[in-house]
């Protein structure tokens, strides 16, 4: 699915499955990814600022220049995700790395 630029703002995505989708640009910022399956999604300069991600799988996914300020990463995958240019600080790195 191709949702580029689309507007998701504080959207309940909660364990949705979002495997390969395109979601370059988009706006997701307060978005629940809670567990949501995000492998090899594009989410290349995406806002997530505030969005929970937490236990989501983003393994393979892109995450260039893409915008985590704020977000919850506790126990997000992420092996293998790109996260060339990410915006985020150090504890949510920690708290995703697994």
């Amino acid at each position: 699915a191709n949702l580029r630029r689309a507007n998701l703002r504080r959207a309940n995505l909660r364990r949705a499955n979002l495997h390969y989708v395109k979601l370059r640009t988009a706006d997701l910022r307060g978005a629940d990814l809670y567990r949501a399956d995000l492998g090899n999604a594009d989410l290349g300069n995406a806002d997530l600022r505030g969005a929970n991600l937490g236990g989501a799988d983003l393994r393979g996914a892109t995450l260039h220049d893409a915008d985590l300020r704020g977000a919850n990463l506790w126990g997000a995958a992420l092996r293998g995700a790109d996260l060339e240019g990410t915006d985020m600080d150090a504890d949510q790195a920690l708290g995703a790395i697994r």
